[in-house]
Parts: structure tokens; C-alpha cells; sequence
């Protein structure tokens, strides 16, 4: 026969709440604690990748981490930097949890910043070495290392001015037809 418990009014361990004699928590139970990952598993395996890092080492998800630890998580192509300010070990509200961390990551880039991809008329195939050498000159890119020249800007006016590229017709082997 079992014994039910019954439930107390308290916060505490025993009802969830944060763990308040502990010192050190497992990194993955901590980074599922504190809403970081999504479940138990996703730290583990991010901790296995190679994703989290403990004071600047590669942590294994068993690792130990404690007050003033901070923590690198990559997170969505972005390391955010956390510093752990209490010890968590059980889930708890997205308040509470942010309590248990500072976030001293850099801010994200804006999307507006990021280069505009460039595109190429479907069929096209590969690009010649001739419209690499263009393509490269427009995202301000130099092969050889060394500054752009004004050449390289006369070909991007020209480069930016020039229709794009027909694609070829299936089944003329390659040529245009006029």
C-alpha cells in the first residue's frame, strides 16, 4: 500500500519552487531550468555538439555549474552569454527563471543589416569565372587580398545597369534560340 502526500502551503524544494541549499547544478538541468532549451534532452545534445561552453571550456552536460559561472550557449546561429546569478534545478515560470541569470550577450544584429542575397535567373547554372569576379567585385569581396581598384566599381555600375541572363531553352543543347 502507498502513502499519498499531502500538499503543503510552503515554497520550497519540495514544492517546486528554486532549490535554495544547493550550490552547483548539471549544466543541461540548469539550461532546462532556466527556459533556455526546450527539454532535458535538447541541453544534453547541445551540450554534446559542442554548443555550450563553461567559462570559456566546452562543457559536458554533467559539468557542474555555480554562482557567478557564465555559461555560452549557441542559440538560433547567436552565442548568448549568461551569467548564473541563483541555482536551479526544476522547470520553473519564465519570471522566476529570469531571475537566475544575467543576459550579458551582445545585442543580435537587425535584419535590415544583413547583405541583400544575390539572386540569379532560374536555369542560369553556375556563374562563369568572369561573372564570379563581378558577383565578388558587388559584395565588395577581393580573391587576391588586395584593395578594390575604381575598375572594380565602373564594373558594378555596369554590372547593375546589364539585364539579366536569358536561361537556354530545353533540348538545343545549349544555344539561344533567336
Amino acid at each position: 500500500m502507498t502513502r499519498r502526500r499531502g500538499r503543503s502551503g510552503q515554497a520550497g524544494p519540495e514544492a517546486g519552487g528554486a532549490e535554495q541549499g544547493l550550490s552547483s547544478a548539471r549544466v543541461d538541468v540548469w539550461l532546462w531550468s532556466v527556459r533556455q532549451v526546450g527539454s532535458r534532452s535538447a541541453a544534453t545534445a547541445a551540450c554534446r555538439a559542442g554548443h555550450v561552453r563553461v567559462n570559456g571550456e566546452a562543457a559536458k552536460p554533467a559539468q557542474h555549474v555555480g554562482v557567478g559561472d557564465e555559461i555560452r550557449v549557441r542559440v538560433r546561429g547567436f552565442d548568448r552569454r549568461l551569467v548564473v546569478r541563483r541555482i536551479l534545478v526544476k522547470r520553473v515560470g519564465a519570471p522566476v527563471a529570469r531571475t537566475a541569470y544575467d543576459d550579458v550577450s551582445d545585442p543580435l544584429p537587425s535584419p535590415l543589416d544583413a547583405p541583400a542575397p544575390v539572386l540569379r535567373a532560374r536555369g542560369a547554372g553556375r556563374p562563369t569565372k568572369k561573372e564570379r569576379r563581378q558577383l565578388d567585385a558587388l559584395r565588395g569581396v577581393d580573391r587576391a587580398g588586395g584593395p578594390q581598384s575604381l575598375q572594380a566599381a565602373e564594373d558594378i555600375e555596369r554590372l547593375l545597369d546589364r539585364p539579366a541572363p536569358r536561361a537556354t531553352e530545353p533540348g538545343t543543347g545549349g544555344r539561344r534560340s533567336s
